[in-house]
């Protein structure tokens, strides 16, 4: 009895997760978003160095600290926004030295990363094994204890004011042309990738989220994400269009 009641209970979880079934599970709101403060503001933020190849586009602030402005290899004419250095070493002529805002938005970086990762009952626990390709994913708050891979599409299908924290312990890997969609309204703004390790997307992918990674956060070629990358090491890009999510 026991065997049945655990094996209708994992297709239940299934099906509200696939969208298969409607109603609140599928449509709710999730928990509430992870305040990012004065993090708020950049498309790249990184303590340990942002490396390019030419030609990215991104569109919002970029900033490094507390590492030198020398390590933040973006040029001016790939940004559209504001870049942000600790000293005068920074990208010419256009980087701006801001230790004491770059100081402020690191901070807060980490205490949103430790707001999303301490978020307790989960919604879903250990969905896919870490395998999340090929599902659309209802609000709410997963955790996975292992890594998590997308190697093909995912939809997250939610209102403009739903909200998802996703807590991966191990690393986030996208594979090559997968693709982050969101669906009904959804909004990159609301969506919160909490890695406890490091995160690699691949060649020609699309992501869409925030992201709170502990560690590296390595963008392949010709990939785009519409969202933030927030690093408390480095972030690396290969000719990628990163712009910042719309409120």
């Amino acid at each position: 009895m026991n065997n049945a009641k655990n094996h209708s209970k994992k297709i239940l979880q299934s099906l509200l997760i696939s969208g298969l079934l409607m109603g609140n599970a599928v449509a709710g709101d999730g928990p509430s978003a992870v305040y990012l403060g004065s993090a708020d503001s950049f498309a790249v933020l990184s303590q340990s160095g942002i490396t390019d190849i030419y030609r990215s586009a991104i569109v919002g602030d970029v900033g490094t600290s507390p590492i030198t402005g020398a390590a933040l290899l973006l040029t001016c004419g790939e940004v559209t926004g504001n870049i942000y250095t600790v000293d005068a070493n920074g990208p010419l002529p256009c980087s701006t030295t801001a230790s004491g805002l770059l100081n402020s938005a690191v901070g807060d970086m980490g205490f949103a990363y430790n707001d999303a990762a301490g978020r307790t009952t989960p919604d879903f626990s250990e969905l896919g094994a870490g395998e999340i390709g090929g599902l659309t994913m209802a609000p709410g708050l997963y955790k996975w204890s292992t890594d998590v891979s997308i190697t093909t599409d995912v939809t997250l299908s939610g209102g403009p004011t739903d909200v998802w924290i996703l807590q991966v312990s191990g690393n986030l890997t996208e594979a090559d042309a997968a693709r982050v969609t969101l669906a009904g309204g959804a909004l990159a703004k609301n969506i919160f990738w909490q890695v406890a390790d490091s995160v690699t997307l691949g060649t020609n992918a699309h992501f869409e989220g925030v992201v709170l990674s502990k560690k590296l956060i390595a963008v392949n070629t010709g990939t785009s994400v519409n969202g933030r990358l927030l690093a408390q090491k480095a972030v690396t890009l290969q000719k990628n269009a990163i712009t910042e999510p719309a409120e």
